[in-house]
């Protein structure tokens, strides 16, 4: 609910603050007092599009703000949410046009978008009048609009068109993967044959290469390392046993003197021994067959040929083949599979277009009542020979269906039938728009709706219907209503005046709230002219029910 709109420097608005409530406001006034200018501000911290400078003369920035109330579940949450934005139960909605045609706009004092003011406006406000082309007269709406009087839960055919699409998109990547793996068949095949036949393992190309490196370097190493086996063996164990026995001997007239001289002894023939059992080592593994080098080295460089021809890495191979024979199995089981999933897909298909159909009946079903409402509600309107048709048509596919909804109406009978607004008159089109918005005043909760002189052009009978109708539409929510019609006025819950004057030749627009007096005027002001009379004050206050 639009709870306030303050209005800065705008046009010919010096200073205004407005406060709205539920129910149905209504705003009154001469032509020209300033009341389409009130529209004007609204859609301008709305974002939507209108004039291009708001600016009042002599100011350097007009400045617009809207206070909404937001319950909890309001769906102008999720699209705060989705702008980073927190979302309180005040939404304040704050624009500024400089002087310069800069413009700039906050939501909670935080800088966004115009799109973004957009979509927060789709969720607040509908404005209903001969320019109504963001809401009822849109035909890209008609089928939303439709399935919302028929309360239609669309959950299970999204899903069905959801499984369609994954069916679809399933068969279709089998299919390439066939018609790929039988391209290469035959080359799958014999690579496969030869890795298999090669059989690499991870790892295998580091190993063979450490090997092969030692054994060519064996030949070189091998004479040194002989003969440092001989000197330790030949000379240097018995020398040290020979000291630590003489040593060993003399310790006890020591004193101790020889006692670390004794245990370093000791320790070099345990590191002595390791010296000689890693020698060892070393000469066993330098011993080799020159054939197994050999061969060896043709097994080395068959991997890294192969890792080359399938351009891979070495160790990369085995996953490789994996991937050979996985695409070769794909291509055995190809055919069972492809059969499998076009079934999915037939049967996908069939669910779709089961519950596809279902919607269609309850659209045909829906567009009949709707019709039908909307016949009893023109008449009291007094278009009782118009026609209004919900017609339904088959379109593309999609996750709503199969169907375009379009509204469309005749004025007479024999007449051609169209769309509304080319070929309803002003006063005929906004009487459509009002009828249609009651018989669809249950799809579009927690919006403010704004008429725009929708009783232009009736009177009489007719407009005290108008005026009926918009009560109904207030009673669980709020409407805003600019009227030139006392009928219509005189059922509002809040009433207030638009007029102009004139300060210090200086042309400004001011808004008052009426007490209950101050209606009886407007009323008779409406219903008299620029004379007032005791005649029209009583018919005011016949219509306001107090006479």
């Amino acid at each position: 609910m639009l709870r306030a709109l303050n209005i800065r420097d705008v046009l010919i608005i010096d200073r205004l603050d407005l406060a709205f409530r539920p129910g149905l406001n209504v705003l009154t006034g001469e032509t020209g007092a300033g009341k389409s200018i009130l529209l004007d501000a609204l859609g301008f911290v709305l974002g939507w599009r209108g004039r291009s400078e708001l600016v009042r003369s002599g100011a350097q920035q007009g400045e617009v703000t809207a206070v909404f109330d937001l319950p909890p579940d309001h769906p102008a949450r999720a699209i705060l949410a989705e702008a980073g934005l927190e979302a309180e139960d005040d939404l304040v909605l704050r624009r500024v046009n400089f002087v310069d045609g800069r413009k700039s706009a906050f939501v909670n004092d935080r800088r966004v978008s115009g799109e973004v003011l957009r979509d927060l406006s789709d969720t607040l406000v509908e404005l209903h009048g001969q320019h109504d082309d963001r809401g009822l007269l849109n035909p890209r709406g008609h089928r939303a609009l439709l399935d919302s009087f028929a309360a239609l839960d669309l959950q299970p055919l999204r899903a069905a068109w959801r499984a369609r699409s994954a069916a679809r998109s399933a068969l279709a990547q089998a299919e390439a993967a066939v018609a790929a793996a039988q391209a290469e068949e035959g080359f799958l095949s014999h690579a496969v044959a030869e890795l298999d036949k090669l059989a690499p393992e991870p790892g295998e190309d580091a190993v063979l290469d450490a090997r092969r490196r030692t054994m060519q370097a064996s030949a070189r190493i091998g004479a040194d390392i002989a003969r440092a086996r001989a000197a330790l063996g030949d000379g240097a164990e018995a020398a040290i046993v020979n000291a630590h026995r003489w040593l060993e001997g003399a310790s006890p007239q020591a004193q101790g003197l020889l006692d670390a001289p004794l245990a370093a002894l000791a320790r070099a023939l345990i590191e002595l021994e390791d010296a000689q059992s890693g020698v060892d080592d070393a000469l066993t593994a330098l011993d080799f067959d020159p054939a197994e080098l050999e061969a060896l080295e043709e097994r080395l460089f068959a991997i890294r040929a192969m890792a080359r021809k399938h351009a891979v890495l070495p160790d990369d191979l085995g996953t490789h083949l994996a991937r050979m024979k996985s695409t070769l199995a794909t291509l055995e089981s190809g055919t069972k599979q492809l059969k499998l999933l076009a079934k999915a897909v037939t049967d996908a298909e069939a669910q779709y277009t089961r519950l596809a159909k279902l919607v269609t009946v309850q659209r045909t079903e829906a567009a009949q009542r709707l019709d039908a409402a909307m016949a009893a509600e023109l008449a009291p309107l007094k278009m009782e020979r118009a026609l209004f048709t919900t017609n339904l048509t088959a379109g593309e596919p999609g996750p709503e269906g199969v169907d375009t909804a379009t509204f469309t109406v005749a004025t007479n009978p024999g007449a051609p039938s169209g769309a509304l607004n080319k070929i309803a008159s002003g006063g005929e089109l906004s009487r459509f728009l009002l009828a249609l918005k009651v018989c669809l005043t249950g799809s579009t909760s927690g919006l403010t709706m704004i008429f725009d002189e929708i009783d232009r052009g009736v009177g009489g009978a007719t407009a005290d219907a108008v005026g009926r109708r918009l009560k109904q539409l207030s009673s669980s929510g709020q409407v805003l209503v600019v009227t030139h019609s006392p009928q219509v006025a005189a059922l509002g819950d809040h009433h207030w005046r638009v007029e102009k004057r004139v300060l210090a030749e200086q042309t400004l627009s001011t808004v008052l709230a009426l007490d209950p007096a101050d209606r009886v005027e407007e009323i008779a002001r409406m219903l008299a002219g620029d004379t007032v009379t005791e005649a029209a004050r009583a018919a005011a206050k016949s219509l306001l029910g107090q006479g």
